[in-house]
């Protein structure tokens, strides 16, 4: 009741600014949590854990990502499939299964073009797990490593399959120049970020690993505790912030998905966009779960260890929504022990990342066919888990 009044305190100013940006509700959320006494231990310890759980380790597996791959070729998928249609699809679905959403935006981009099969994009679409990959493999990378084989495979057969039942061109729009959106971000922010980002990373790091051992923090100083929250705290708000003021934020697009690449093109810049976009949707689903726990008393494990069969089926509807954010969100709940396995790889098979926005924009036809199709991969190999392994 205190939180609803607080809130219509600031409803008329707060309207406004909704209006201009929507990604600044979260920060502006975040600072009402944290003016509120009953509720700021919660919101802190959530932030904290969000950057030294997930940012640190998601800012070095993206270094290392973008890094490693800068001399990937980008195979022409019409080539392939001249030489093979199991070829073309199988490296659809290998683009597809990389971490982000970059393999899935070209084989998206070479459909609208002609240059690949249906299958192909039923194959990435099925193998993608967009930028919750990232955060997966940053936490648990046992577990991302399988959901990427479980994503190789299961896309493969199934854009092999799709290419059985329907002739060659189905769906496909042809004589379509489509080019990748380049975006000149904010410089004053991206400046900002990387100064902090470079004093902050080492130590953080550190801070991360240490705690990842479950090492007693106390035993360096009474006060260590205390300090590492809240500079894991500061961290975490300072990179919501970063993130809500990188992007106008007025679509659905531009507030689930990542940001489009800058001009000109940077690694480190890449890095820190992602990792913001990903931190944010960490931060959101941390801090709301703390709050349905403590305030409102929502046992979501409880929940879903109850109603466990619907694990899956949820993952799955989930999985239609086009962008990262909401994947993230249930990869979180995951790494928190609140679903199942079987669920967090439903939805990885469901879910078709941001790469669906430029495949509803550019043949919506076939992406809302190629998003049905990859449910169905999704329930056979959820409930399958389900059933025999969780």
């Amino acid at each position: 009741m205190f939180l609803t009044e607080q809130l219509g305190v600031i409803s008329p100013a707060a309207k406004r600014i909704f209006h201009q940006n929507k990604r600044l509700i979260l920060p502006l959320l975040i600072l009402v949590c944290l003016a509120l006494p009953s509720l700021r231990t919660i919101t802190i310890t959530a932030l904290s854990d969000a950057f030294f759980q997930v940012s640190v380790f998601v800012a070095a597996t993206l270094f290392i990502y973008y890094y490693a791959i800068d001399h990937l070729p980008q195979l022409e998928l019409r080539y392939l499939n001249a030489k093979s249609p199991v070829l073309e699809v199988s490296f659809a679905a290998f683009l597809g299964m990389l971490p982000g959403c970059g393999g899935a935006i070209i084989v998206v981009t070479q459909f609208t073009k002609g240059q690949a099969s249906f299958g192909a994009i039923v194959a990435v679409l099925t193998a993608t797990m967009g930028d919750a990959a990232f955060l997966l493999l940053a936490t648990r990378p046992t577990d991302g490593l399988s959901i990427m084989a479980i994503g190789l495979v299961v896309g493969t057969l199934t854009g092999l399959l799709v290419n059985k039942l329907h002739k060659t061109g189905y769906l496909c729009p042809t004589n379509q120049k489509q080019t990748q959106p380049v975006t000149v971000l904010p410089t004053k922010i991206i400046k900002l970020s990387k100064p902090i980002w470079l004093m902050a990373i080492i130590p953080g790091l550190l801070i991360a690993f240490v705690l990842a051992f479950n090492i007693d923090l106390s035993q360096f100083g009474k006060h260590t505790v205390t300090a590492v929250s809240f500079f894991g705290a500061l961290m975490a708000l300072f990179v919501v912030f970063m993130w809500a003021l990188s992007s106008k934020g007025e679509s659905y697009k531009e507030v689930t998905s990542e940001d489009d690449v800058c001009s000109p093109p940077s690694k480190i810049t890449k890095v820190l966009q992602d990792t913001h976009f990903v931190t944010a949707w960490v931060v959101a689903s941390f801090v709301l779960f703390e709050l349905l726990v403590t305030v409102f008393g929502l046992d979501l494990k409880t929940w879903f260890v109850n109603y466990a069969y619907l694990a899956p089926l949820i993952a799955v509807l989930i999985g239609f929504l086009p962008g990262c954010g909401p994947q993230i969100i249930v990869t979180t709940l995951y790494i928190q022990g609140v679903i199942p396995f079987s669920a967090l790889a439903a939805n990885a098979i469901s879910n078709d990342g941001d790469a669906l926005f430029p495949a509803i924009a550019m043949a919506p036809r076939a992406a809302i066919i190629a998003t049905i199709y990859t449910a169905i991969p999704a329930l056979m190999v959820g409930y399958g888990l389900y059933y025999f392994v969780t």
